[in-house]
């Protein structure tokens, strides 16, 4: 048994880590991510995930940069408001939906492809519980700052909201990425099968 292997989950935190542990990359070596698009298998169910996953980053850009423009007087703070109240459900929403159906179809599927890789999946399953963390917080960060009180209907809180977004941030793109380089090449490799 590997040193990875007797290591606990908890050592591969979101808060820790600065990407998987070389064991679990031995699909990735075999399939590196510039040559993803040109695969037989990529285009479908892969496209189409890695589209969701540039979603949540393109919402999560806006949502710092519109949050940096309130706090620079560069944007209206009604509009501001209003605008981060849709972004925020969206967000919330789909990546709620995004997970579950990870957890639920996905990963119990590609886990028992390539039973080397089995404990990356038990770790990407750690970092939703931890962004299930990081959404309370980002929740009760933004509800300031989309339902603002008082005559100005400044968005207080915005300072705040924008380190949670900042934190979140770093949070995300580290679970996304890491993701993707576990799961795209099980994929590329076994092809899609019952997952779709």
């Amino acid at each position: 048994m590997s040193a990875f292997s007797d290591r606990p989950i908890s050592d591969y935190n979101l808060q820790k880590r600065s990407g998987l542990p070389h064991t679990l990359q031995v699909l990735l070596s075999e399939f590196p991510r510039e040559k993803w698009a040109d695969h037989d298998n990529f285009i479908g169910l892969i496209s189409f995930w890695l589209d969701r996953h540039l979603l949540f980053r393109q919402i999560m850009d806006t949502m710092i940069d519109q949050t940096q423009q309130v706090m620079d007087n560069r944007i209206e703070p009604e509009r501001y408001s209003s605008q981060m109240s849709r972004y925020a459900r969206l967000f919330v929403g789909q990546l709620h939906g995004h997970h579950h159906i990870e957890d639920t179809h996905y990963f119990p599927i590609l886990a028992n492809r390539d039973f080397r890789l089995q404990r990356g999946f038990a770790i990407l399953d750690a970092d939703h519980h931890e962004l299930d963390h990081q959404l309370h917080l980002f929740t009760d960060a933004a509800n300031p700052v989309i339902a603002p009180a008082g005559p100005t209907k400044y968005p207080t809180g915005a300072g705040y909201f924008l380190e949670v977004l900042n934190q979140f941030n770093g949070f995300l793109n580290r679970h996304l990425e890491d993701e993707e380089e576990l799961v795209v090449p099980v994929i590329l490799k076994y092809g899609v099968g019952d997952l779709a």
